[in-house]
């Protein structure tokens, strides 16, 4: 793909401080971009790497004399480096129609330009929408519905009665709609709670490697539409997620809780049941979430508490072994006046 540097800008209502007609035929990195190439400057502390690039023009934030050639004036690079990335990024690869090597069901639909490799296994009644992949290894349940132009990449499952929305991505190793964990206790025993609920994704949402949603016990486990999910990310029966929220790598949903609105979470983070986490809050990497969030708060730690107050604990609990040493000192001075105060 070859467009000119006009053609770029003009999307990202950018403007153009050179020459305009240089034709771009990918994006790079500064350091890796050759001839040809657009990259840009999204951190201040790379701007000298500006001197060095061999790229053909560069996006940038404000006009620079440490680049010669064309630049792209936006408000945020790094949002247009998203953007123009994707215009030159490669579509996934395709299968020509319906695989002979793949399984279909009784009473599937399938849309226009659907894309089936070998060794996919449709069940009964599923609907299949326009312009959808599965890639090799992709079970998809009876009764379940793909969305148009949703990519399911290898190994994927999706099992009965899910339902996926338009444009959603889910890559490889990710389970739809295994059973939620409930169980009863008979004494000793756990007896299982039949998970007879289901999960809704919505649209354009993107599911990292190897994640699990769990199916309701009753109703559905809901992701809304825009939310983004990293690899090893587990969420639980029940749980709803708001809009475009950002969920991070090996972070935990418990079962029932609701997560608002352009929430981010961070990674290897736990989340119990039954909580409520409010609209835009932040959550950073690594904490315990053990009750509920208001909206806008940024919490850390385990328990969580208020960042900067969990900030301030975290440099006392370094100081510890100083502060004990400090008060056996004291103690052992206390003593020492007590029994001096005997003696008079």
């Amino acid at each position: 793909m070859e467009v000119t540097l006009r053609h770029i800008a003009d999307p990202l209502g950018g403007a153009v401080e050179g020459d305009d007609s240089v034709v771009i035929s990918g994006i790079s990195s500064l350091t890796l971009a050759k001839e040809g190439e657009i990259s840009f400057l999204a951190d201040p502390r790379l701007r000298d790497q500006l001197r060095v690039t061999r790229a053909s023009a560069v996006i940038v934030k404000t006009r620079t004399d440490l680049f010669a050639g064309p630049q792209v004036i936006v408000p945020d690079p790094y949002l247009a480096y998203a953007r123009v990335a994707a215009m030159f990024a490669p579509a996934p690869p395709r299968f020509e129609g319906v695989s002979e090597r793949a399984v279909i069901g009784e009473g599937v639909l399938l849309g226009k330009g659907v894309s089936v490799y070998p060794f996919v296994y449709v069940g009964r009644e599923a609907v299949i929408d326009d312009e959808v992949i599965l890639f090799p290894g992709v079970y998809i349940g009876d009764g379940v519905h793909i969305g148009e132009g949703t990519v399911l990449y290898p190994n994927v499952s999706v099992l009965r009665n899910c339902i996926i929305g338009r444009n959603v991505i889910i890559h490889a190793g990710s389970v739809i709609g295994s059973d939620g964990f409930g169980y009863a206790r008979d004494g000793d025993v756990s007896v299982k709670i039949p998970q007879t609920g289901t999960v809704q994704i919505g649209d354009e949402v993107e599911i990292g490697a190897n994640t699990t949603i769990d199916r309701a016990s009753l109703g559905a486990t809901v992701i809304e539409r825009g939310v983004k999910t990293d690899n090893l990310v587990q969420i639980g029966h029940n749980v709803v997620v708001g809009e475009h929220t950002i969920i991070v790598a090996q972070a935990g949903i418990a079962g029932s809780t609701r997560i608002g609105r352009n929430v981010i979470i961070g990674p290897q983070t736990g989340v119990i049941d039954h909580l409520e986490i409010g609209d835009r809050a932040m959550v950073v990497g690594k904490s315990g979430v053990v009750k509920s969030i208001p909206a806008g708060a940024v919490v850390s730690g385990s328990p969580t508490m208020p960042h900067r107050l969990w900030l301030r604990t975290r440099e006392h609990i370094r100081r510890l072994p100083d502060y004990v040493e400090r008060l056996k000192k004291l103690e052992k001075r206390i003593k020492e006046l007590e029994q001096q105060e005997k003696e008079l």
